[in-house]
């Protein structure tokens, strides 16, 4: 199948949007929490977050267009903070109903039957249920000219990772952590890790790296 720009124009809105969204490849699959001012709690399901550097440690996240009401990002610019958490494969149902478009007053987390977690001193909820949770502070955020679309920039300042997740070099192995991937708007799963390779060099085949290296810390 070869497609031209003006054959991908011509397509039906929700065959484009899922046909588009699908060549990206695997996704992360997040549940974002937030909170207004007055604690009225929020919970999303976005597969944008992308790592834009580990010092300071940075996520990016992409927002969608104001098409309609976004209580993720309102939250956001509103308090300053917010929480990514990794979707399990226990709870993808909860998760993906997430995606509902409840009104303000309703919160997707007694909608959907998760739990929030706070953290003394932190304004955003996590999900109690997720294996991998993480709380940022915003520090950029961007509406893009080009769609429409909303980017967030925040840093990262509280870690919640399973110990036996993370090996001697500091890597997560996040299909232990039973984290799920996400391919198109709607295909949820699970990893299975194929092989990890040493650091690449000009003057080196590539090499599997040394198994000890992968052993839990």
């Amino acid at each position: 199948m070869l497609l031209s720009s003006a054959e991908l124009d011509q397509m039906e809105r929700r065959y484009r949007a899922s046909f588009i969204n699908s060549l990206g490849g695997f996704k992360s699959a997040n549940l974002i929490g937030t909170a207004d001012s007055d604690g009225h709690t929020n919970l999303a399901i976005m597969s944008s977050a992308v790592h834009l550097g580990a010092h300071p440690p940075l996520l990016l996240l992409i927002i969608r267009p104001d098409e309609a009401q976004r209580h993720t990002l309102s939250n956001i610019l509103e308090t300053g903070v917010y929480t990514i958490n990794h979707v399990h494969e226990k709870f993808i149902d909860a998760a993906h109903q997430t995606a509902a478009r409840y009104p303000k007053h309703v919160s997707e987390f007694a909608a959907t039957g998760l739990t929030p977690f706070w953290q003394p001193g932190f304004e955003a909820p996590f999900v109690a249920e997720a294996s991998i949770r993480m709380g940022l502070t915003l520090r950029e955020h961007q509406r893009l000219a080009i769609n429409g679309t909303h980017m967030v920039i925040g840093q990262i300042t509280l870690v919640t990772v399973p110990e036996d997740c993370v090996s001697r070099d500091g890597s997560i192995d996040i299909a232990r952590a039973g984290t799920v991937a996400l391919s198109g708007l709607d295909s949820y799963h699970r990893p299975q890790p194929l092989r990890r390779m040493a650091y690449a060099k000009p003057d080196r085949e590539p090499t599997p790296l040394d198994p000890s290296v992968m052993t839990r810390a």
